[in-house]
Parts: C-alpha cells; structure tokens; sequence
C-alpha cells in the first residue's frame, strides 16, 4: 500500500513526473464527449431513458461552484502529476484490481462495488425502487458535470505518456475529459444516498465513496483536483435533489425496500474479498 504523502514530500516526485499533453499546447480531442446522452438509458441499451427529476435548468451549475482546475506549475498542478506517478507503483496490487473493478459505473455496479460495507450481496431485483432512484439520480449527475467538463476541457493524466493505467487505452477515453470526475460525483453521490437509507451503515459506506473516487486516481485516469471536484459536485446535485418532491418520495421507497432486502438477507459477499478491500482501502493513496 503506498503510504499518504503531505505536500512537501510530493516535491521529491516531481521531477519524474512525464511530460503530459496538458502541459503544453494541445489540439482539442476529435470527439469531446463530455458526459452519456440524456436521450438514451446508458445503462440499459436499447430501452427508453428514465425520466429526469430535474428540468434542464434546474440542477446546479457546477461552472459556478468548482474552483478552476489548478494552472500548470501551480502547487496542486504538481501535486496532481505527483499522485499520478507515484501511483502508478500500485500496479499489480489489492488495490489496483480494487481500482479496475471500480471502473465499472452505474447503479448495478456501484451496489456489488458496495457489497461488503453493506454485508449482503443484494439481489438486485428485489430492489426495483433503489435502481430506479439511483438511475434517475444519475442523470442529474451527468448534466451537473458536462458543463465543467467542456467549459475546462482538462486532459486526464495519461494522455501524453506511456505509463500504465487500470483500463484499456482507447481514443473515447483520451478525448474525454477529466474535471470533474464524473465516476467520483457518481461515488459521492451514491454513498450519500446509500448512507441516508441505511444510517447506522453511513460511516463504512461513505468511506468506501471516498475511496471509489480514489480509485480513479490509482487507475491513472484522473487527478486529485478532478476526484476532489467530483465529491463537491456529487454533493451539490444531491443537495438539489433533495428539494424535488419527487426525489424525496423515490428515497422513502428505496429506503423501506433497502432495510427490507437487507433484512431478508442473501448472498453472503466474499469474505477474502472484503478483507482484502479493507485493508487496502484503509488509508486514501494520497493526501489531498
């Protein structure tokens, strides 16, 4: 496990740190896909999307909340490329396999990623109501972090050098980019959901978002600043969401069926897995 470097030790990975196409002058990517088309269920190809809690214009503008990204040089800038290099020493670790499983998104994903801080392996259609919820919720998601996305247009940090990462190297990944990160608002956002219909879980939940997001600087795909931003982002959209009636009816249900299928019980997640998530998930990779 690499241990949590302060601000002055990232000094000392600096100059290792490769050269990346955001640090000079860079064409835009061909194809800026910024966030999943609002017009099609991502996460069920093929059926018709569900509907949005909020109008186009009623979630919150993220381009006015998040702090620009840092500028080049600046002491988060470096600590960023600092984190991505020193990362990259985890490959083949606990939790470098932990990172390339969190790479999976979307509500089924994150209830198995969540399965071992919830002690049950949920049958998911037992919980039609949760799915719906957290699929609704993330279209809120996706909209809150298009604009930032375009608006700063942030490369991710592997683009521009060879150094390994936890996904496959495609050109829709290179051409996406990375402030915020939309699998960690995704991961915010869905541990504070998660943590609301079960409290007496919401420490070990809320832990297992924040590493979900760190995940994505450990896969090498995003930044600290990007992770950081995406917690920020995750929180405004659920604090939006909360001010929609039908949110909160969508939560009550989801929180009656969650405590139900819990109760009930079911598969038991395995066991060597969670220990072994535990313990590598026990200290973020780095400090932000």
């Amino acid at each position: 496990m690499l241990r949590t470097l302060s601000l002055p030790a990232l000094a000392v990975l600096i100059a290792a740190t490769p050269v990346r196409a955001e640090d000079t002058p860079h064409p835009a990517p061909a194809n800026p896909q910024a966030a999943p088309s609002l017009g099609a269920d991502t996460l069920k190809p093929g059926k018709p999307a569900v509907k949005p809690y909020l109008a186009e214009t009623a979630g919150p503008d993220a381009i006015q909340i998040l702090p620009p990204p840092p500028a080049h040089d600046a002491p988060l800038d470096k600590a960023d490329r600092a984190a991505f290099v020193g990362t990259r020493a985890l490959k083949g670790s606990a939790r470098w396999e932990i990172a390339a499983n969190d790479v999976s998104e979307g509500a089924s994903a994150v209830l198995d990623n969540f399965a071992c801080v919830l002690g049950t392996r949920i049958d998911q259609t037992r919980v039609p109501a949760v799915l719906n919820l957290l699929e609704r919720t993330q279209l809120a998601i996706a909209r809150a972090t298009r604009g930032p996305k375009v608006h700063y247009r942030r490369l991710r940090p592997f683009v521009g050098n060879e150094a390994p990462i936890c996904v496959q190297r495609t050109q829709a990944l290179t051409d996406s980019f990375s402030y915020p990160s939309g699998h960690a608002t995704q991961g915010w956002a869905y541990a504070l959901i998660l943590a609301s219909l079960v409290p007496e879980k919401a420490t070990a939940i809320l832990a297992r978002g924040r590493a979900y997001g760190e995940s994505r600087v450990v896969c090498g795909v995003h930044s600290l600043c990007a992770v950081a931003a995406g917690r920020i982002t995750g929180s405004s959209v659920l604090a939006t969401l909360m001010g929609d009636p039908g949110f909160r009816a969508d939560l009550d249900k989801a929180r009656t069926e969650l405590r139900g299928a819990l109760s009930a019980g079911g598969a038991a997640p395995d066991q060597a897995v969670c220990t072994r998530e535990a313990e590598a998930l026990r200290e973020p990779p780095l400090e932000f």
